[in-house]
């Protein structure tokens, strides 16, 4: 009986920890959005990251799958 009870509650801690283990923390970066001109407009054609002088470079903290966690923008 005692056996039995210590093998079940191997079984659980391996369980718990497989389950626990694909949670991972997701890493945190800001990813460039868009790029914005002294005027506050947006170029046309310009790409996420900006090149050339004159334009602010807008972006923003995403997760790997690509969303905006709530609390972590500005």
């Amino acid at each position: 009986m005692r056996k039995r009870i210590s093998l079940l509650i191997a079984a659980l801690m391996l369980a718990l920890t497989m389950s626990f283990g694909g949670v991972a923390f997701a890493k945190i970066t800001p990813v460039d959005t868009a790029c914005t001109n002294q005027g506050g407009n947006q170029a046309g054609g310009q790409q996420p990251t900006c090149t050339g002088g004159g334009q602010t470079q807008e972006s923003e903290n995403q997760n790997p799958s690509g969303a905006a966690p709530p609390g972590q923008n500005p």
